[in-house]
């Protein structure tokens, strides 16, 4: 088992770990590491929860320590403001003692911020760490130097592209030098993901850490019911003291702004995550969340990728989500770091398939626990009915004709 003080990272960056309480390396950060110290490209998939975000941030602190040109000397894109801002304090805590200034440049915010943020790009910050739309704005309506670049690192790179940013990354990257250090990290790797790979990057070393399958600790459980039966099985299972940091996922905003209402006529401790709030409004939900003074946080797939909380003992999924990589993002919200946690998933008639679809991905059956005869009559499953084809529709179709008549 590999040690951080194998590195031989600079000292001060050493203190700086130690003090957030790093002890030994993660399988991610064991293999990326070395590499990105060897300022090699890398193209790394790993899921969520794994150590990710250090992987790239000490060997690159490291590299700047050791840089003549610092300044603008490192650019990180990821997809939404939450996880900007998360990485910016990693940052400040990992290179506390080392004196590496970063930004988060982020949309949502007053022209005081941006004015900031502008500045901050043009005339002092080491590592800029940002959203892809914001830094087009800004480098649409200003002159940034990015001559000096040495690392760009894409987070989240497979969300950035189902948000829509491809284009927008391919212009950012026009305004960045060729010659530089490409880190790339996504949870997973469509067609379109190693088209943009390949297009940027420079002979990528490729790290591939357990994709789609979720952490060990986890303990998964999944409820066969109909959408009326939801509302009191999910009342009855936060009832559990136990359960004392909840995240709670439903696939649409609407959603989630009734159980918000829902909640706080049951007086649960909760909150509505959306992109309604304001931006202050959000930050200041996650700094009770963080701090555990609220509960239950209700939100969509946006908290999936972009919330780093450690201690989540319990994840409700209100509803499956339509994408099998979006429920290992979902679930691995606990059980981080080598704890364990709780998931359960609601399972109505018409999702039946695609939880089988996302049981097929993991390899595993969920167990499913039959509830209360209180609740009525519960839809059944039989995966194997399900994988059934269905027969042909029967009626009046008229042969098509293949050939001509001579």
């Amino acid at each position: 088992m590999a040690l951080f003080t194998d590195y031989q990272l600079n000292p001060d960056l050493m203190e700086g770990l130690l003090s957030m309480g790093y002890k030994q390396p993660t399988p991610i950060q064991e293999q990326a590491i070395p590499i990105i110290l060897n300022k090699q490209d890398v193209i790394a998939c790993a899921q969520t929860g794994t150590g990710k975000t250090a992987a790239f941030l000490l060997p690159i602190i490291h590299n700047i320590l050791s840089s003549e040109n610092r300044h603008l000397n490192t650019l990180i894109i990821a997809p939404t403001r939450e996880l900007v801002l998360q990485i910016d304090q990693q940052i400040d805590g990992l290179a506390y003692f080392a004196g590496v200034s970063s930004i988060a440049v982020y949309g949502g915010n007053d022209g005081i911020t941006w004015t900031n943020q502008k500045n901050a790009l043009e005339n002092g910050a080491e590592i800029v760490c940002a959203t892809p739309g914001r830094l087009m704005a800004l480098l649409q309506n200003g002159d940034i130097d990015f001559s000096g670049l040495q690392h760009l690192v894409l987070d989240e790179a497979d969300r950035m592209l189902d948000m829509g940013f491809f284009d927008d990354i391919k212009s950012i990257i026009k305004h960045l030098p060729t010659k530089r250090q490409t880190i790339l990290f996504s949870a997973t790797m469509p067609p379109k993901m190693r088209q943009l790979a390949q297009q940027i990057t420079n002979e990528p070393v490729s790290v591939n850490i357990a994709i789609s399958k979720p952490a060990a600790g986890i303990k998964q459980l999944a409820y066969n019911v109909f959408n009326e039966q939801k509302d009191k099985l999910l009342d009855e299972i936060l009832s559990n003291s136990e359960y004392q940091s909840v995240i709670i996922f439903s696939s649409t905003k609407d959603k989630v702004k009734d159980l918000e209402r829902s909640f706080l006529r049951n007086k649960f401790n909760a909150k509505a995550f959306h992109s309604d709030l304001e931006q202050s409004e959000r930050e200041a939900i996650m700094r009770e969340f963080k701090s555990r003074r609220l509960r239950i946080l209700i939100g969509t797939d946006i908290l999936s990728r972009g919330i780093d909380v450690d201690g989540i003992s319990l994840v409700v999924n209100y509803d499956v989500p339509p994408d099998p990589e979006d429920y290992i993002h979902r679930i691995g919200r606990t059980a981080r770091a080598e704890r364990t946690g709780v998931a359960i998933t609601f399972i109505n008639p018409k999702d039946q398939m695609r939880f089988l679809t996302i049981e097929n991905l993991m390899g595993i059956e969920v167990e499913k626990p039959i509830i209360d005869e209180s609740y009525g009559p519960v839809p059944a499953y039989n995966a194997e009915e399900i994988k059934k084809p269905k027969p042909p529709q029967k009626g009046n179709f008229k042969r098509k004709k293949f050939f001509k008549k001579k």
